[in-house]
């Protein structure tokens, strides 16, 4: 159900600025779409996960909650940070696990090390998107976007602000970007 203009960029200011209020009816509205959310990445996850979408909807509520202070631009933005949170607490939840298997980029996979197991690939794709995001931000978010939150096209170009034909042509070049890197050896598993 859509938002009226602005109602949800004006509860994300006005909980910025500390009001408890605010902050209560912001997550009172968006609770659903951020289980919603939680619910799509653990589908990528193995069956029998120790960790269930409405623990991670907590966690990140906390994490969110800590981070109040940040700029938050609009509703899209903050579903933007509140995937990428969501996305990096499954990736520390798994590094407690070995053996533990993630949803693979498809392609980027078989570029890998021979015997690299699925943490290292996410471990990998993870530092690849931060390279990613410090020489180009809008190719990092889009992959987000597609990936690990599921959006379309057509979804991503609408939360982007831009036209269809120019979200299509970024995302070819962020692929080809991460394609790139794979293939040049710099997609090597991460010792922590």
């Amino acid at each position: 159900m859509p938002e009226q203009v602005g109602e949800i960029t004006q509860l994300l200011h006005q909980w910025r600025a500390g009001a408890v209020e605010a902050e209560n009816e912001l997550f009172s509205r968006l609770n659903a779409d951020l289980r919603h959310l939680a619910h799509y990445l653990m589908k990528g996850e193995r069956k029998g996960h120790s960790l269930q979408a409405t623990e991670l909807v907590d966690q990140i509520y906390i994490r969110l909650v800590a981070a109040k202070d940040r700029d938050w631009q609009n509703r899209q933005h903050f579903f933007a940070i509140a995937g990428r949170a969501m996305r990096r607490y499954l990736i520390d939840h798994a590094r407690g696990r070995p053996r533990r298997e993630f949803v693979a980029i498809k392609g980027v996979e078989a570029l890998l090390p021979a015997g690299s197991i699925r943490l290292d690939f996410a471990l990998t794709i993870d530092r690849l998107l931060n390279e990613l995001a410090e020489v180009k931000p809008a190719w990092s978010n889009l992959v987000e976007m597609k990936y690990f939150l599921g959006l379309t096209d057509e979804e991503a170009a609408e939360v982007l602000g831009m036209k269809l034909r120019t979200v299509q042509r970024m995302w070819r070049d962020a692929r080809q970007w991460l394609f790139e890197r794979a293939e040049a050896g710099d997609a090597r598993p991460i010792t922590s």
